[in-house]
């Protein structure tokens, strides 16, 4: 495991703490909805850190050509009718560029080098005139603990969120279902909006966009591209 970052419950677990059985379950919101609205039909879509393929799929059933990317092998073996490649994100060099970079399940608030790397795999992935559409966690995310939500055949509890470091929380997760539970925990970094958009000039990038009226999700450019469309 990572430090910082842990898992427990039935399965394999990542080293960043996630549990595969636990995110075949997991449903999908309104994500693909939103990377829909926001792309050019059919386009071409680089899905960092896709997991089991939860939007993998939806984004495929919406006409995209999707290459997935998970660091885990037990991931991507879930993964069904995208191209898919095992790599940290951070580590990856395609030779190649894409219509659109997707960097969603908050992974922008990973500590201050990992995101500036995973920042740079962005830029260096999407095409001139391309988009990053980037997911960020809600204003209050590390406020408003403890707190929990249901979801089909279960329960999400974020039980705790606790500084670390100067910037840096411990979130602490737990997944309760009628046969299973799984825990993680986390580390997370909140960013101000002014925080954000510094990180991502930093890499090359500028907002063009907020997506949601949170401010959840973003459509990014890179710096001195044309507007999307």
């Amino acid at each position: 495991m990572r430090q910082g970052y842990e898992g427990t419950g039935p399965g394999a677990i990542t080293p960043d703490g996630c549990a595969v059985e636990l995110y075949e379950r997991l449903p999908v919101g309104d994500e693909p909805e939103v990377i829909e609205r926001a792309v050019p039909a059919g386009a071409s879509l680089l899905e960092l850190g896709c997991g089991t393929g939860r939007m993998t799929r939806p984004l495929l059933r919406r006409g995209f050509t999707v290459t997935a990317v998970d660091e885990s092998a037990e991931m991507l073996e879930r993964v069904r009718g995208a191209r898919t490649v095992r790599s940290s994100i951070e580590a990856l060099r395609l030779d190649e560029r894409f219509d659109v970079v997707l960097l969603a399940s908050f992974l922008v608030h990973g500590e201050p080098p990992v995101r500036r790397a995973l920042l740079d795999t962005c830029r260096r992935h999407v095409e001139d005139d391309g988009c990053v559409l980037i997911q960020r966690e809600p204003h209050d995310a590390h406020d408003n603990v403890p707190r929990e939500r249901n979801i089909p055949g279960g329960v999400v509890r974020i039980l705790s969120s606790d500084p670390v470091a100067p910037g840096v929380d411990e979130v602490r997760a737990e997944y309760v279902f009628a046969d299973a539970r799984w825990t993680q925990t986390f580390r997370s970094c909140p960013l101000d909006k002014e925080q954000f958009e510094t990180s991502l000039r930093e890499a090359g990038l500028g907002v063009e966009t907020y997506l949601t009226e949170d401010g959840t999700w973003v459509r990014a450019r890179p710096a001195g591209g044309r507007t999307c469309p």
